[in-house]
C-alpha cells in the first residue's frame, strides 16, 4: 500500500466532514501527490479551453477555492469550486455526511454549506491562470426570495476569476432549488446569466449542472433549452435522490443527495439521453459513480467531453487520477482513437 493511500484509509476512520478537513489542510500544506506528465492523446479542447486531460474535480470538494492550485498540480486536467453563494451560510444541521462503505457510496445533506462569494473571490483573485482550468460553481441562498438575483450577484462577482461558470440548479439539499429546472424559470436565469456575462464583457462559458431524477418531460425541456438558449454545456449529473434496492449498507435511509457506485448507471444514461436529444451540438461534463479508467471511458463513450471526480476519491484518494489517465490512454490506443475528442459519443 503506498503512502498516499495509507492515508486514506486512515481518513476514513475519522467522521467524514473531520476526514474532509484533514484532506483540505493536507494538500494547503503541500501534501499533494505529484503526476508525470500527461499522454498527448488525452488533451482536449472545450470551449476553446485547453485541458491537458479530460479528469476533474467535482464541485462539493473545495466549496471555498482553497485548493485548486494543489489539485492541478496532483495531475487533474481542471478543478471546479464551490458551491459558493452570494452569503456564506452554514449549510444543514449535523451530521450531515455518511459514508456507504459496503455501496462505495456517499448521503450528503450539507445545504450549500460556504463562506460566500466575497472569500470565493479573494483567494480565486490570487490564482495563476496559466496553472490549469478553474471553473467556478454558483448557487443561491437557502433564505433568499430571489434566486436570480443570488445567482447573478454570484456570477457578476467570480465569473471574471474563473474558466467557466456553472450555474446549480440541482443539489436536492437546499428546498426549492430543483424548481429552477422547469422551462420557464430556467430560461430566465439562462437569460440573466448570459445578461451578465455581455454586461461584464465576457466570453466565458456558462454550464447548468441537472438533476438525474428528471422525467421524460423535464428532459426533452432541458435539452430544447439547451439548445434554443445556447447554453455553452450541461454537467450529468447532480446526486440522486432515488435510493436503489441494491444498497446495503447501514446509512442507506438517510437523507440527503446519493453519489458514488449507485449513481453510475443511472447518471450515464441520462448523460446518454442527453447527447442524443442535443445532438451532441452541446458539450456534456459527465459525473456520477466514476472510480475506474473504465468507468471514465464509458462516460465519454456516451457523449461526455470531459468527466469529474469526487465521491470514488472518498474511498481510493487522488492516486486514483493517475490510475484512471493511465488506463484512459490505453483504451483510447486499443480502440484506434488518436484523442479523447474522438471517442466522445461512440456508444450513443
Amino acid at each position: 500500500m503506498t503512502i498516499a493511500r495509507a492515508a486514506t484509509a486512515l481518513l476514513r476512520l475519522l467522521p467524514p466532514e473531520t476526514a474532509h478537513r484533514c484532506a483540505i489542510r493536507a494538500l494547503q500544506t503541500g501534501l499533494a501527490p505529484g503526476s508525470p506528465a500527461d499522454p498527448p492523446a488525452l488533451a482536449t479542447r472545450v470551449w476553446g479551453l485547453t485541458f491537458s486531460n479530460p479528469i476533474g474535480i467535482a464541485a462539493g470538494f473545495d466549496k471555498d477555492a482553497e485548493v485548486f492550485a494543489p489539485l492541478l498540480a496532483s495531475g487533474v486536467g481542471f478543478a471546479e469550486v464551490g458551491t459558493v453563494t452570494p452569503r456564506p451560510q452554514s449549510g444543514n444541521p449535523k451530521p450531515r455526511i455518511f459514508r456507504l462503505p459496503q455501496d462505495r457510496a456517499v448521503i450528503n445533506r450539507l445545504g450549500f454549506n460556504n463562506r460566500g462569494m466575497a472569500a470565493a473571490a479573494s483567494r480565486l483573485s490570487k490564482r495563476d491562470r496559466t496553472q490549469g482550468v478553474v471553473g467556478v460553481n454558483i448557487g443561491r441562498n437557502k433564505d433568499s426570495d430571489d434566486a436570480l438575483a443570488d445567482y447573478r450577484a454570484c456570477f457578476e462577482t467570480l465569473a471574471p476569476l474563473a474558466d467557466y461558470v456553472t450555474v446549480n440548479i440541482s443539489s436536492p439539499n437546499t428546498p426549492g432549488l430543483r424548481d429552477l429546472q422547469a422551462r420557464a424559470e430556467l430560461e430566465k436565469l439562462v437569460a440573466s446569466m448570459h445578461d451578465a456575462r455581455a454586461s461584464l464583457g465576457l466570453s466565458l462559458p456558462v454550464l447548468v449542472k441537472i438533476a438525474p431524477d428528471l422525467d421524460d418531460a423535464a428532459k426533452a425541456d432541458m435539452a430544447a433549452v439547451a439548445v434554443e438558449r445556447n447554453i455553452d454545456g450541461l454537467i450529468i449529473s447532480n446526486t440522486t435522490i432515488a435510493r436503489p434496492a441494491t444498497l446495503s449498507s447501514a446509512a442507506r435511509e438517510e437523507a440527503g443527495g446519493l453519489s458514488g457506485r449507485p449513481l453510475f448507471a443511472l447518471s450515464t444514461a441520462l448523460l446518454t439521453d442527453m447527447y442524443r436529444r442535443t445532438e451532441g451540438r452541446v458539450p456534456l461534463i459527465g459525473v456520477g459513480g466514476i472510480a475506474s479508467a473504465a468507468d471514465a471511458y464509458a462516460k465519454i463513450r456516451a457523449g461526455a467531453s470531459l468527466v469529474q471526480l469526487y465521491t470514488a476519491l472518498v474511498y481510493q484518494g487522488l492516486g486514483l487520477v493517475d490510475d484512471i489517465k493511465t488506463g484512459l490512454a490505453g483504451r483510447l490506443a486499443a480502440d484506434g482513437y488518436a484523442s479523447v475528442a474522438e471517442a466522445v459519443g461512440a456508444d450513443a
